[in-house]
C-alpha cells in the first residue's frame, strides 16, 4: 500500500507526510491504534517511501512524500524480503519480545545498509517488550544509527513500559468511532444481550451465555488463522531456507495469536460498554446516559432484575478476568471462573 491508498487517510499519515517534505522525519516512532494489521501496514509504507526508487513527490525536487508501491524496493519491503527492513515480532511460548530477538535486531541495524537509503526496523507488539529486551533496546532508541528509524507498534500503549515512551514519537491512528465501532462486535453484542434478557438467570443459563462467548472466540480464532496464513510467505515461497521458514512460522503462530488476543479483547471491551450501562440503569438513571441507546430495551430488561450492586460486581468481575487474560492462565477456564459470576 501507499500513504494515498488510505482513505480516509489518519490524521498522522499527514504528520508522517510533512516531516519527510521537511525533512525532519523522527528516528523512532511508537504507532498506536486498533489493529495491529492497520499499524503493519502503515509502518510498511513509510519504510517503502523512504527507500523507494520511484516515489511521488509534491515538487519536482522535493522531499518524497509516499512510495510508488511498484519498484523492486517497494515489493520487496511489502513480501517483508527486503535486508534492509526488519521486523520483530513475539515469538517465545509466553508471546513476548525477548531479549535475544533485539541483540539479533541490532546487529542487523549497526550495519550499512545491503541496498537501501534507510535501515527501518518494526518492532511489532511493543508492548510485548519484556524488560530485559527494553533494557538492551534503549541506548539504540535514543542513539539510533544514521539513516536509521524506528518503529514501534501496539494497540496497548498504555502498557508500553515508560522507559520506551519517552524515547519515542507518539502517533496515535484509527479510534474515535464509539464504544463498540466494529460492525461484527456490535451485531454480537445485540444478540448476546437479547439472549441475556431472554433467559431468566440462575447456573444454567448462564452456562448457555459462556458457551455463546466461547463459540464466538473459537470462530475468530479460526477466521484469523486461516486469513493470516493465506497472507503468509510461507503460502507464496516453496523453497526456502529452512531456518528462514523457521522464522516465518514462528511470526505466523504470533501473529495469529495477537490478532486473536486483540479480537477477545474488542469482544470483551464491547460486553464491559454494556455492563456499565446496565449498572447505570440499575441505579434508575435517564436512557440518554447510555453508552448503548441502542441496547436499551435489552439493557432495561436485565437491569430490573439487578440491584445496583450486584450490577457494580459484575464491572469487577469482568475487569478481574481480563487481567487474568494476561497472565499464564488457561483462557477457557478464566472465563468460565470469570463470566458465570456475573449477574443477569
Amino acid at each position: 500500500m501507499a500513504f494515498a491508498d488510505f482513505q480516509p487517510a489518519p490524521a498522522g499519515v499527514a504528520l508522517l507526510q510533512r516531516s519527510l517534505e521537511r525533512g525532519r522525519l523522527g528516528h523512532a516512532y511508537l504507532f498506536s491504534g486498533d489493529r495491529l494489521e492497520d499499524l503493519e501496514a502503515l509502518a510498511g509504507t513509510l519504510a517503502k517511501t523512504l527507500n523507494c526508487h520511484a516515489p511521488p513527490r509534491r515538487a519536482p525536487e522535493g522531499a518524497a512524500v509516499d512510495c510508488c508501491d511498484r519498484c523492486p524496493s517497494c515489493r520487496k519491503i511489502g513480501e517483508h524480503l527486503h535486508p534492509d527492513v526488519q521486523w520483530v515480532r513475539p515469538e517465545s511460548k509466553l508471546r513476548v519480545i525477548v531479549v535475544d530477538q533485539i541483540r539479533t535486531l541490532l546487529d542487523t541495524v549497526y550495519l550499512k545498509p545491503n541496498e537501501a537509503r534507510y535501515k527501518v526496523a518494526v518492532i511489532v507488539g511493543a508492548d510485548q517488550l519484556n524488560v530485559q529486551a527494553a533494557n538492551a533496546f534503549l541506548k539504540t532508541l535514543e542513539e539510533p544509527p544514521e539513516r536509521s528509524v524506528l518503529l514501534l507498534l501496539t494497540t496497548e500503549p498504555q502498557r508500553v513500559l515508560e522507559t520506551i515512551l519517552s524515547r519515542c514519537l507518539r502517533l496515535t491512528f484509527g479510534g474515535g468511532g464509539g464504544p463498540v465501532a466494529d460492525a461484527a462486535v456490535a451485531a454480537w453484542l445485540r444478540s448476546f444481550t437479547q439472549q441475556v434478557a431472554a433467559a431468566k438467570g440462575g447456573l444454567l443459563a448462564r452456562y448457555g451465555l459462556l458457551g455463546q462467548v466461547l463459540a464466538e472466540l473459537e470462530q475468530r480464532r479460526t477466521a484469523i488463522d486461516k486469513d493470516l496464513t493465506a497472507r503468509s510467505p510461507l503460502e507464496r515461497y516453496d523453497d526456502v531456507d529452512p531456518a528462514l521458514r523457521e522464522k516465518w512460522d514462528d511470526e505466523l503462530t504470533a501473529a495469529i495469536e495477537a490478532e486473536y488476543r486483540r479480537q477477545r479483547g474488542e469482544l470483551l471491551a464491547a460486553l464491559q460498554w454494556w455492563l456499565r450501562d446496565l449498572w447505570l440503569a440499575a441505579q434508575g438513571l435517564e436512557r440518554d446516559r447510555l453508552s448503548l441507546p441502542q441496547l436499551a430495551a435489552s439493557t432495561a430488561v436485565v437491569a430490573g432484575r439487578l440491584e445496583p450492586r450486584a450490577a457494580a460486581d459484575n464491572l469487577r468481575v469482568l475487569e478481574r478476568t481480563q487481567r487474568l487474560l494476561f497472565s499464564n492462565v488457561q483462557e477457557a477456564l478464566a472465563l468460565e471462573v470469570g463470566l458465570l459470576k456475573l449477574h443477569f
